[in-house]
């Protein structure tokens, strides 16, 4: 029987505003801008002190509810997933309305809280009781604190934004950059009202969605060697296990897309809210069952790999119409612009520097990064961005602006530690691992192949000019995530037949390099 059986869900929500979604983003972004359009409004007497504080909210900050449920019974997964794909529809819903209600916002100060936040709160309420039924039904225990995530916060435009969320892990650094900061960079919107900077910025098509000139820094500007998250770059694969295996699956010339998430949301339509690239299996959607993905065609030269290997697309912000621009998932949500195609998409398993590897199980799911980083701080942020030449300068929180004749590179690292039980678990993350800072694995936990992936394009350099950045790449997200670099994430599903995986571990433990 294959995982997933379940009928495609499409919240009612989804449909109902596709076509607000749509008007907020025709006409280069003009009703998305109407936020940063509010702010220029300021030396007004009469908005002085009525839409002071209002104008200043450029996003909705909700806690993560499926990163808080480590135990959730086998058989009340589907619905809980279910649960929070519709808990994210919520705040889609409304982050739309965040930036389609800005002259009501200039009118009343507590406009947000009361038509947004309040009852974003009372929605998310009903929702967490329904989990915490379902697994109580199942016979588990939900834990005792779901309650107190319910509210969501308003995050301010013009303050520096944290990074830890609700992690508490104390990496210091400002996550990129909070946006429009009170110097011109409302990255979109001349009102023609009589601004006083004699100019109409660029809003690149999506208005106050971002991203912005902050969310930029060049290459030369990266220290070498800097990055210091807990989940480093560098390869495991010294002493223990020194070999490493290769498979070869294309950029995705066939050109798959979907808003889907298989992992999180199966049976959801648009469970991501932002556009995946796929190479390797060919049949993975929400409605995909584990007997779906092993019978399906593969992009990879080995055809016994189909596995699925998925991350976010990279567009070019430049006006381009891309064949999802009014739909879910792309347009509608703010993910605008020209679709970038890799020009290198390479996918490498390596070893562990303490020991040797074992077997990854059969239709095991990993994803690394975190697509709600913005919101929920550092923890689980991974992937990082460098140029060709400079890949020992790596950025998480920060696009990179390359130089002359260097390309883009995209990379990511999966965990490499599995609890030797399970393929997934209930918040996607308990059953692997990454290695300790001795290179050994935590207790109880086996060490697997690591999943290492390297994308390389070419995009055209942005230009900053005046606290403006033009034609800006980035990376698709959840709508509220403002496209920011730090949500940048990668997915995994090993579907590998048992002779490849056998001979992927027999290299690296070896020490061979095999393709």
């Amino acid at each position: 029987m294959g995982r997933n059986t379940r009928k495609r869900r499409m919240p009612l929500a989804t449909k109902a505003i596709a076509g607000v979604a749509a008007l907020a983003l025709g006409g280069g972004g003009l009703v998305w801008a109407n936020f940063y359009a509010s702010a220029h409004e300021e030396n007004s007497p009469d908005n002085r002190t009525k839409s002071n504080a209002a104008r200043q909210i450029a996003t909705i900050d909700c806690p993560d509810v499926g990163q808080q449920l480590s135990d959730v019974p086998e058989r009340a997964r589907g619905e809980v997933d279910g649960e929070l794909a519709s808990m994210d529809q919520q705040i889609t819903d409304a982050y739309q309305r965040l930036v389609t209600t800005r002259q009501a916002q200039a009118g009343d100060a507590q406009y947000v809280q009361n038509a947004i936040l309040g009852p974003l709160k009372d929605r998310r309420k009903v929702l967490i009781d329904r989990i915490k039924l379902e697994i109580d039904r199942a016979g588990g225990k939900a834990p005792g604190n779901l309650d107190e995530l319910a509210p969501c916060s308003g995050r301010p435009a013009d303050q520096p934004q944290p990074t830890d969320g609700q992690n508490g892990d104390g990496q210091g650094q400002d996550n990129g950059q909070g946006q429009g900061d009170g110097q011109g960079q409302d990255n979109g919107q001349g009102d023609g009202q009589g601004q006083g900077e004699g100019q109409t910025p660029n809003d690149n098509g999506n208005g106050a969605a971002g991203p912005f000139a902050e969310d930029f820094i060049d290459i030369n500007d990266v220290p070498p060697n800097a990055r210091d998250l807990p989940n480093g770059l560098a390869a495991n694969g010294r002493s223990g296990s020194r070999g490493s295996f290769t498979t070869k699956c294309g950029v995705n010339e066939n050109k798959l897309y979907n808003s889907d998430n298989i992992i999180v949301a199966p049976g959801v339509a648009n469970g991501a809210h932002h556009m995946h690239d796929y190479v390797g299996n060919q049949s993975n959607s929400s409605l995909s069952s584990d007997d779906d993905l092993v019978v399906a065609e593969t992009s990879c030269q080995n055809q016994g790999d189909k596995s699925s290997y998925f991350w976010p697309v990279l567009r070019v912000q430049d006006g381009t119409q891309e064949f999802d621009a009014a739909d879910q998932g792309g347009g509608a949500e703010g993910n605008v612009g020209r679709i970038l195609q890799a020009e290198e998409a390479q996918l490498r398993f390596v070893g562990n520097k303490r020991s040797k590897v074992v077997a990854i199980p059969k239709l095991m799911r990993i994803i690394t990064g975190d697509a709600k980083a913005f919101t929920n701080g550092l923890k689980n942020a991974n992937t990082s961005y460098s140029c060709t030449g400079f890949e020992d300068r790596q950025s998480t929180d920060k696009y990179v602006l390359c130089p002359e004749g260097s390309r883009l590179v995209r990379t990511s690292n999966f965990q490499s530690c599995w609890d030797g039980q399970n393929t997934d678990s209930a918040n996607h993350r308990d059953h692997v691992a990454f290695v300790q800072a001795d290179g050994s694995c935590p207790n109880g936990f086996k060490a697997i192949p690591q999943l290492q992936v390297r994308l390389v394009y070419d995009v055209p350099t942005p230009t900053i000019e005046n606290g403006q950045v033009k034609n800006p790449y980035a990376v698709d997200s959840f709508p509220e995530q403002l496209h920011k670099p730090i949500t940048d994430h990668n997915d995994f599903i090993n579907v590998m037949d048992e002779s490849l995986m056998n001979k992927v571990v027999r290299c690296i433990n070896q020490g061979k390099k095999c393709t």
